[in-house]
């Protein structure tokens, strides 16, 4: 599982790599620099791995593919798509500015969600209230056949929300495989903002990898495919390649982004602009930070509904349940009294 501070000394290793190399050292040295920065150490096996690949005489792909379970594969598409462009140092600055930021909205929104969590857990270990009283009579009394009941109904719930809460964090991993993320993506794409979020994330990857290869010289077929690697889409990596035959027998670039419904029409007005101007390297530095702006923008607005909507249910339970309770005595009461 994927903690915020991981991901924020993954941000601090891309962004050392990208500085060092920017400042005119082989990626070798750059590497060893970072194994030896005590604040890498969680990384430091991974660096060692890379390492011996590449003194192995293998790419920095190759040395990459020798790394399992740290590098989602959108990283190493796009490191790939950096180190065939020659901009190694861009990819890692902009993986480093990515994971940052991701790192930061998910502890803006687990301090956000600290009062709504506390009152959720609450609610779930006082209500029922007739279980409570039992178990309370039951410790009491001594008779604690009478806990029973209250233990199994919070064993369950309580197991049931962490069990669901662990398995959306494992679930959205980025170094799952392409099949499994590809049917979580097909899942989270009936809710609104969370997709609207991936698409413009994928976009801005995208994006990013493909200026990257297209100012290199990279030929615009591989280049897209490449770019259609880093987006950590499936299913726009799907779409992309199955317009590569088309691509190879003449079919413009802007004319395949016009017919693949996943690109907004802000991109597709763009990208064709950029091809009649020839001007792909300023077009597409403008869109990446657009896309990745509004990408972001929509987790944090989505991270806000859920919390507002979590907590207004658990207020409105409580609620509920304390009217619900003091009706069921009082009648009881009156009852009692006729």
């Amino acid at each position: 599982m994927t903690t915020p501070g991981q991901l924020k000394r993954r941000a601090q290793l891309y962004e050392q790599l990208a500085a060092t190399i920017a400042a005119g050292l082989p990626l070798i040295q750059a590497l060893e620099m970072a194994s030896r920065n005590r604040s890498l150490a969680g990384s430091r096996r991974t660096i060692l791995t890379l390492l011996a690949g590449l003194k192995d005489g293998l790419t920095f792909a190759g040395s990459m593919e020798k790394v399992s379970g740290w590098l989602p594969e959108f990283d190493r598409a796009l490191l790939s798509a950096g180190e065939e462009s020659g901009r190694l140092d861009a990819a890692f600055k902009q993986l480093g500015r990515y994971y940052s930021t991701r790192a930061q909205i998910i502890r803006d929104t687990l301090k956000k969600m600290i009062v709504t969590m506390a009152t959720l857990h609450v609610f779930l270990i006082v209500f029922p209230l007739s279980l409570l009283i039992a178990f309370a009579g039951g410790i009491m009394d001594g008779n604690f056949e009478k806990c029973v009941p209250f233990i199994i109904e919070k064993i369950t719930v309580f197991g049931l929300m962490y069990g669901s809460a662990f398995f959306l964090v494992y679930a959205c991993q980025g170094n799952r495989s392409e099949f499994w993320r590809a049917n979580v993506e097909r899942m989270f794409i009936w809710i609104p903002l969370l997709r609207t979020a991936m698409k413009n994330l994928a976009i801005a990857r995208l994006t990013a990898a493909l200026e990257a290869l297209l100012n290199a010289g990279v030929p615009v077929v591989r280049s897209w495919e490449l770019a259609a690697a880093a987006s950590g889409s499936p299913k726009l990596k799907r779409d992309l390649l199955a317009w590569t035959p088309q691509l190879e027998k003449g079919v413009t670039p802007a004319e395949m982004v016009a017919q693949i419904e996943y690109f907004p029409e802000m991109f597709t007005h763009q990208y064709h602009a950029a091809e009649l101007s020839g001007k792909h390297d300023e077009t597409l530095g403008r869109l990446q930070p657009y896309f990745e702006e509004e990408g972001f923008n929509s987790l944090e607005m989505f991270a806000k509904v859920v919390n507002g909507v979590v907590y207004g249910t658990v207020v409105a339970l409580v609620a509920y349940n304390v009217i619900a309770f003091w009706v069921h005595y009082y009648g009881a009461m009156m009852q009692s009294l006729q």
